[in-house]
This record gives structure tokens, sequence and C-alpha cells, in this order.
């Protein structure tokens, strides 16, 4: 039997490469693994060879203790890899098939999932619609950032690419589809960008710049991506978009200075509940983004919200935010007319398309992204780096696939 290594949450601030368990078609207890999970036979599944697995800004709330996440979660819900086992009931993939996985897990077989709403699955978790792998509350199904990794109904969850040879070359775009180019793009659909759209995306973070690499594509006219790190920004710029500096205050005064008005037709929030206050040295406050959103959003406009929100949050500022409820200026979006919305971006919804974007190089969301590939032993370093403001993407590389 092979071994396996993973990368596992140890407590606030820590994570380490550990030896774990080969994945079986079965879900074993552990840690974060719903009770009721225990011992679910997973005969739909494949197990992958790990090509690419990449650090999300979602994990490092958890790696931050701002989450409820026990220790020693094995993390990662950005996987990319080869068949080297399927299940008994796999009928439509073979070993050698080289697949992005999306990071939301999905039965294809519920309601939601059969109207393409495969991020709240109501068959995965327990506990409350919608799973992902290697996340607090989320159904305890093992995280991807590990050797080899377990994908159940994987018929339905696995996109196969075409040519195993070409997707290698591009291995480095092809990985952002398990997560955060399909999650950017669904931000910016869901604001209603489309051609001549002026578009202001909140955070330069991966999220942030697939959100505006996705409004580009999609046709906008601008697009002004606003963050108070400087290194950030200038990634931002680097393929196009303006910025606005948070650090100076407001974003309203800048984006007229850059529009001739102060405000966009389309909002987008890629930051999140960890949201600090704008102006130098600002402190955390959660609600800043949502507000600030419809203050500078036009009348009658949308806001895409694919930032992360939780429901509780240990490490909050007050009681209110340690259970998700945040002070919104709700009046302000119902008198503008503002259409909001919210929750996992349904990654099968998307991920085929953008994988042609990225084939037929209409795309270039690596280069966009900064992404970065380092090997799996390196990991701490690399949610370090991170954590620290780095503008880059990470990638883990832990069978030696990627080539740099």
């Amino acid at each position: 039997m092979a071994g396996n290594r993973a990368v596992a949450y140890k407590g606030p601030g820590k994570v380490e490469v550990i030896d774990t368990d080969y994945p079986t078609f079965e879900l074993k207890d552990g840690p974060g693994v719903n009770p009721a999970n225990v011992g679910r036979k997973v005969p739909h599944g494949v197990i992958l060879k790990t090509v690419a697995t990449n650090i999300c800004g979602s994990d490092q709330h958890m790696v931050r203790g701002r989450t409820t996440a026990p220790k020693d979660l094995v993390l990662g819900h950005e996987i990319t890899g080869e068949v080297v086992e399927t299940g008994p009931d796999v009928e439509f993939l073979k070993v050698g098939d080289l697949v992005s996985v999306p990071f939301n897990i999905a039965c294809g077989r519920c309601r939601n999932c059969k109207e393409r709403k495969t991020g709240i699955c109501l068959n995965v978790n327990p506990d409350r619609p919608g799973s992902a792998y290697g996340y607090v509350d989320m159904g305890g199904w093992v995280g991807g950032q590990a050797e080899y990794v377990l994908v159940p109904y994987a018929d339905f969850n696995c996109l196969r690419f075409p040519d195993k040879d070409q997707a290698l070359e591009k291995i480095m775009d092809l990985t952002m589809l398990s997560d955060i180019f399909p999650t950017g793009f669904h931000g910016a659909v869901t604001a209603g960008v489309g051609v001549g759209s002026t578009v202001y995306v909140a955070g330069a973070g991966p999220v942030g710049l697939a959100a505006a690499t996705s409004a580009l594509l999609l046709g906008a006219a601008v697009v002004i991506v606003g963050d108070m790190n400087p290194d950030r920004l200038k990634q931002a710029a680097s393929f196009g978009c303006e910025t606005v500096d948070l650090s100076k205050g407001d974003p309203g005064e800048q984006i007229e200075q850059i529009l001739g008005e102060p405000l966009v037709d389309c909002g987008v929030d890629a930051v999140g509940f960890e949201a600090k206050g704008h102006g130098s040295g600002a402190a955390e406050a959660p609600a800043t983004v949502l507000n600030s959103l419809m203050d500078i959003t036009a009348a009658g406009g949308a806001l895409g919200i694919p930032g992360l929100y939780v429901t509780g949050d240990p490490g909050a500022a007050d009681e209110a935010a340690r259970k998700g409820s945040l002070s919104l200026s709700l009046g302000t979006g119902w008198a503008k007319s503002l259409s909001f919305t919210t929750g996992q971006c349904p990654v099968m919804k998307y991920n085929r398309g953008l994988m042609m974007a990225i084939l037929h190089d209409r795309v270039s969301i690596a280069k966009n992204v900064n992404a970065t590939a380092i090997p799996l032993e390196d990991a701490p370093r690399g949610y370090a780096e991170f954590d620290s403001g780095a503008a880059s993407k990470y990638v883990l590389n832990p069978n030696g696939y990627i080539k740099n």
C-alpha cells in the first residue's frame, strides 16, 4: 500500500506536512469528519495522484484561527490530479486521465445539482447544504493538499482534460479551474459585468485578481481594483487594471478621478469577513467592503460576493460578528435597488468554458495571479508568505509533475 503525505492544520498560525493514510473508497473517522459520514462507502469515487493543489485565502482563514476548524484537519480544496484508481461504480473516467476537481463536492443527483447549484448539494454534508474538501463544517471530506486524494461522485465532479500533454504544458493555468478562476468569474457574472461595464473589485488577492481577469474577459471597459497592499495593486496593474489604494481612504474619490464619477456599474467583494476599514492603520471592520460597495455601485447595479463569510468566527472583533452578524446598511442597498449574490461558486457552471479559454490562449490566469509552484514540504513557508501579503498564488507540487 502506498503512503501519503499531506498538509495539516495544527492550531492558529501553524501548519505541518504529516504522514497520513492513503485514501480508500470509504470515509474514515478523523478531524472534522461529520460522524454521520463515517463509514460512508464511495464506490463512485476515484483516487487521484495530485498534480497541483493550491493554497487558498479560504484556507488562511482557518489557519489564522478564525474558524472552528479542528486541529489536525488535512487542508486543501483546490485539486488537479491524475486518476490512479477507480471505484467499481465509475464508468467514464479511466486510470491515467488528468482532471480538474471543483472545490465544491456535488452528488449530481439531488434537486440542487440538477439545477446547476452544485455549491449547495443536498447529499454530501449531513449538517447543511454544500461541501468542500478539507474545510471546516463541510462534511469532513479529506483535503487535497496531499500526494493522494479521494474524489467522490467522480464521473460527475471531475473535469477531464482532453489532451494530457497539452494540459501538463498549461498546468499552472489549469490548476486555477478548481476554485479561484470560476469563483472570480462567478463574482463578475453575478455583478452583471458585460461589454462596456465599469467594475470595482475589492481585494487584490488571488480571487480578486481572478475576478478582475474575468471582468476583462467578459468585455468590461474599465476594471478598478482596490487594496492596501502595494505589491498586490502592482500585480493588478500588470494586466491592465486601474488601482485604488485603500490606505488613502474610501474608494469613491479615487474612482471619480479614474472615471469622472464616483460610481461603477458593477461591484465585486473578493475580501470577505476579515475586511479592514479604509485608511492608514485601519482596524478590522467586517462590514466595510459590503457597505462601501453599496455606496459606490450605481443604482440598479449588482454586487457579486465571492468573498467568504462565516457563521462562526472565534477571532471576531465583537459578539455579533462572531456569529456572522454584520452591521450592513441594507437600507442603502434597498434604496438603490441593488442585487446581491453570495455563497460558494457553483464551479461546474463555468469550469469547462474557462478551460477552453485557457487551452485556446484567450486568457493567462496563472500570470495574472502570479502563480508560484513550490514543493509540498514548503507548504508552511507558502502559508506564511501568503499570510504576510505576498502577491503570489502558491501552487503545491506534491509529486513533481510541475517542471520549473
